[in-house]
């Protein structure tokens, strides 16, 4: 990292500067502005801003949740994914209500106009075309940030949001080339002074399908998948009827021929051929990984997407493959319905840097630099969802340090975005990390659906939720109150109840009782009691899926609730800045190593550190309260024991 603005020529000073316009850059820089920072976005390229390099959708298992987290804080991508949508489905509908999911197929190019134009419609946000090749660092603070163009830029915090442009290399086959996504531009310079500067990288991986053209498939023999009717939004703020269906898209598999061409050419693939050095996505592999980690398999489910009504390039998900061109062509004409596929963009695997994220504070603040932030696949993470989570975190803190107010951090039991911030710094990562409903253990409670409830008060309280949102916030607390009210002193007769629910075929209910009484049987719904008792006054579809599933899971919530209530009482024991652990006779060698490099902020924090066991906490707990009595001894009368 540059130590001077030698030889450079000072073109401005912003309180924040953002690094990259992909989805962690673009929440970046949004939060940064909206708490009344002065705040610059640099891209590589104007038209990359909130570019979909794999595939154009949003949302889908877990991610859905952190896309409805990020517009309960004010942030942008709900908004874009709405306005935006081609189809919407709920994923996992069989399952319980933890688990749903939204998912939306996505105009690709609609997605970047509506991102660009939003961004530039933020007062105090600057949006600036130039690659950042170096920081400029000063006593381990962060100054600014140098172009190449030999411009410098000064700033009191830097947010890098590099993607996978930072060292990116593509590979297909025995080709590879110094790349971003799309033809981007690699930021291998930035990438050297980072390193340079000691930052501990790491080299990870991903990839993506090939683009082929509509004309060349044959959709008649491939099974059509429609949109959920009538489509939800992701947004809090789009009223019902915001998103229209206006797209099919289709099923394909492969089969043994497709396998079997796989697996004669695996030598031609970079990735068992060694040049690939960099870890790939676990959740997410490669056609070649499918076939050789699932050899029991005689076929592979791909999801035929399109990327947007105004173009006939299609997106085949589940299909990612570094293999050679030829060998993909060979490889999708086996295919029923690819028989005779156009490739218009080939798949690739790309190769680039990113951070330990344990070398990252809950702020997402480097724990060596300080004023230098990180947000999405430079944490080590893989997603549009993920990275644009992380970013709005980022650019808040960055923001907030800036007018020296206190950070914003997020506990896992608020949100899934906490969840993941907490896995990046305390558990770190050996492949890039995805979000999963797995990864939190307080899933019933951190439902896609509340997460207004949740998270819009923490909002608007750092000052990320606008007086439109915390208006339309209010009001759907206030029709969510009357209504739980009235559902618990409404009595509903059974007579009236069996009059609607035998159309269905539904067994008699032997006695009435409340409306919310009756809706704890697993077979009667909102519509069912509204039928008999009529509609809640504001109440839509999405608020009375809300209500019933509080009412039918209270009892699993409520237990959820006091472990949620025993996790607080450990934050509230807060480990000294200044701990020292290395006294601690009691703690095993491996834990006190840890604890001393990662020094998690409280005693639940050290609990979730890998290598950290129960032992460790009881001995941490006893001499943490010692340390914390001594402290207030200290404070209160000056003696010290």
């Amino acid at each position: 990292m540059a130590s001077d603005t030698k030889g450079l020529v000072h073109l401005g000073d912003f309180d924040v500067i953002v690094v990259g316009a992909g989805h962690a850059g673009i929440e970046a820089a949004a939060a940064a502005a909206r708490l009344g920072v002065s705040a610059a976005l640099f891209t590589l390229g104007l038209d990359g801003i909130g570019n979909m390099p794999c595939n154009p959708s949003i949302g889908g298992t877990a991610k859905g949740h952190l896309v409805r987290e990020i517009d309960a804080l004010g942030g942008v991508m709900a908004l874009a994914a709405d306005a935006t949508t081609l189809q919407s489905r709920m994923l996992n509908r069989g399952k319980g209500p933890a688990v749903h999911s939204l998912r939306a197929q996505i105009d690709r190019q609609a997605y970047h106009r509506f991102t660009k134009e939003y961004l530039e419609h933020i007062p105090g946000l600057s949006i600036k075309q130039a690659e950042v090749v170096d920081i400029l660092i000063e006593n381990g603070w962060v100054k600014g940030v140098c172009t190449r163009l030999h411009g410098f830029y000064g700033a009191k915090a830097v947010v890098l949001c590099t993607g996978t442009n930072l060292a990116g290399k593509i590979f297909v086959g025995d080709a590879s080339v110094p790349s971003g996504p799309d033809g981007q531009h690699a930021a291998t310079l930035l990438a050297e002074s980072l390193r340079a500067a000691g930052l501990p990288m790491r080299r990870f991986k991903t990839g993506t399908p090939a683009r082929v053209h509509r004309r060349s498939i044959d959709f008649s023999v491939l099974e059509r998948q429609p949109g959920e009717e009538p489509p939800e939004p992701f947004s809090f703020l789009t009223p019902p009827g915001g998103v229209k269906n206006q797209v099919d898209c289709f099923i394909a598999w492969t089969n043994p021929e497709t396998h079997n061409v796989i697996r004669a050419n695996l030598h031609r693939s970079p990735l068992y051929g060694g040049a690939i050095e960099g870890i790939g996505p676990r959740y997410c592999p490669s056609i070649e990984d499918k076939v050789v980690r699932f050899a029991d398999k005689d076929r592979h489910q791909i999801f035929v997407e399109p990327c947007g009504p105004d173009t006939e390039e299609m997106y085949l998900q589940g299909m990612s493959s570094s293999l050679p061109e030829d060998v993909q062509i060979a490889m999708y004409r086996t295919i029923r319905g690819f028989e005779h596929l156009e490739i218009m963009r080939p798949a690739y695997a790309i190769e680039y840097d990113c951070i330990d994220p344990q070398a990252l504070r809950h702020t997402l603040e480097s724990r060596a630099v300080a004023g230098l932030y990180g947000a999405g696949q430079f944490n080590g993470t893989s997603g549009y969802e993920e990275a644009a989570a992380q970013g709005l975190l980022a650019g808040a803190n960055a923001a907030l340090a800036v007018l020296g107010r206190e950070p914003m951090t997020l506990p896992r039991y608020t949100s899934y975005l906490g969840t993941l911030v907490d896995d990046l710094v305390t558990k770190g990562v050996m492949d890039p990390y995805r979000m999963m409903t797995s990864r939190s253990e307080y899933r019933l409670t951190l439902r896609q659906d509340n997460a207004d409830e949740r998270l819009t008060p923490i909002g608007r309280k750092f000052g990320l939720v606008d007086d439109e949102r915390w208006v339309a916030f209010e009001k759907a607390m206030e029709v969510k109150a009357a209504e739980e009210n009235r559902l618990a002193s409404t009595t509903v007769r059974a007579a009236d109840l069996n009059a609607v629910t035998e159309k269905e075929g539904l067994p008699p209910v032997e006695k009435g009782g409340t409306a919310a009484q009756l809706l704890r049987r697993p077979e009667l719904t909102y519509d069912h009691i509204a039928a008999v008792i009529g509609p809640g006054e504001g109440v839509d579809s999405r608020m009375a899926g809300r209500i019933v599933t509080e009412i039918k899971y209270e009892g699993y919530i409520a237990r959820q609730q006091r472990v949620i209530r025993e996790t607080k009482r450990l934050e509230s024991q807060p480990i000294p800045v200044d701990f020292d652990y290395a006294p601690l006779e009691g703690l095993r060698l491996e834990a006190r190593e840890k604890l001393q490099k990662l020094r998690p902020a409280d005693i639940a924090a050290a609990g979730r550190i890998p290598g950290v066991s129960p032992a460790d906490i009881a001995v941490l707990s006893v001499a943490v309260a010692a340390a914390n009595d001594k402290a207030h001894l200290l404070e209160d009368t000056g003696y010290e024991p």
